[in-house]
């Protein structure tokens, strides 16, 4: 409140003074105050001495002091609450929030479970023992019967049965019988016969091929599908992208045909996009055996994976990639380098394309 710069005596005095008969505005020229001021001091003041001023001023301070406080205690007594309220505690923590407030500031039970957002009839729940030795019997026997059923099949069998508990405790007991996680079975392949690491004597005979994986400096990881001739080890194609399913695969081995021709065979290990049924009925269009090696086997496809290591140590683990097109540009460059002006020590110490034109110089690509 804004303190007055006339004391409470002047006050009296001029309302005293037009009270005895002086005009209002003389008087209030004469003290120098406007007359909303002196009709303003009359609605509170008129009819009082300086001794029930004094006191009424007091009053008001005193109330102005006891709204503050209130003001205070209220914001902290919201602040409290909202945390009393949403953060997530347990009814166990509610109760001993309850009897602290009972124990220590002398509050009722009605006035703690209020404040500490609990109801009374939670308070005083008591949790009955649960006997789920019946339902842990049918649900373990099903299963043993049953063993692809799921909980949708379990819980029709026990309506069907006329059981009588719900779906909810049988979710509960098949949850701690830890029976929802997913059951699945190992995919079953083929038997996969070793074959020797054989030489081939001419250029498209046989080919290799393998993933590799590396990350963007974002972090976005990308995927490498390297193809090479195991006859000069040159390599033909590397395609890059963040994902290559068994479709993207398909796609580069047709281009790669349509330019070189079908190979005899193709070497690859068993991963999902080689095993799949689009990529062996490609392979029987074209009349290519598709060679899978030994499963944690990798030795059995040495020359893909020699030249993985090439491609890594020179490439991948020498630079640093910020997009795909970057990665595209640096492997094609790396590439025609590799093939026609790095030495490679396999070949007598000459580039792939140099070898496969050394000894079958009229065969073009």
């Amino acid at each position: 409140m804004k303190k007055s710069r006339f004391t409470d005596s002047q006050i009296v005095a001029v309302l005293k003074e037009v009270e005895l008969g002086a005009k209002v505005g003389e008087t209030c020229r004469k003290h120098g105050i406007s007359e909303p001021t002196y009709y303003k001091w009359k609605s509170q003041f008129a009819g009082m001495n300086v001794s029930s001023l004094a006191q009424l001023r007091e009053l008001q301070e005193e109330n102005a002091r006891l709204k503050r406080m209130y003001a205070e205690l209220a914001l902290m007594h919201t602040a409290l609450k909202d945390v009393v309220e949403r953060k997530p505690l347990t009814p166990a923590l509610r109760a001993q929030l309850v009897q602290s407030l009972v124990d220590d500031h002398g509050f009722s039970q009605r006035q703690a479970c209020k404040a500490s957002g609990i109801a009374r009839s939670t308070l005083r729940y008591r949790a009955a023992p649960r006997d789920d030795a019946g339902v842990t019997e049918f649900v373990q026997q099903h299963i043993a019967v049953n063993p692809r059923h799921g909980f949708g099949l379990l819980y029709d069998s026990a309506r069907h049965q006329a059981k009588p508990w719900g779906k909810t405790v049988l979710w509960r007991v098949y949850c701690q019988l830890k029976l929802n996680l997913p059951r699945r079975g190992k995919k079953r392949l083929p038997a996969r016969i070793k074959r020797p690491l054989d030489q081939a004597y001419e250029p498209n005979q046989h080919w290799s091929c393998d993933f590799m994986a590396d990350a963007l400096w974002s972090g976005r990881r990308f995927r490498t599908f390297n193809v090479i001739d195991e006859f000069n080890r040159e390599a033909l194609r590397i395609e890059v992208d963040t994902s290559l399913p068994a479709a993207r695969v398909i796609r580069a081995l047709s281009e790669l045909v349509e330019v070189r021709g079908a190979p005899l065979s193709i070497r690859m290990d068993n991963g999902p996009e080689f095993i799949a049924n689009a990529l062996a009925e490609w392979a029987k269009t074209h009349g290519i055996e598709l060679r899978h090696i030994q499963p944690g086997k990798p030795t059995q496809n040495a020359y893909v994976e020699r030249f993985n290591k090439t491609y890594r140590t020179e490439v991948l683990d020498c630079y640093v990639f910020e997009s795909l097109a970057e990665v595209r540009a640096m492997t094609a460059d790396w590439l025609h380098r590799y093939n026609h002006h790095r030495p490679h020590e396999a070949l007598g110490r000459i580039p792939p394309a140099e070898y496969r034109a050394k000894l079958f110089p009229n065969l073009y690509f």
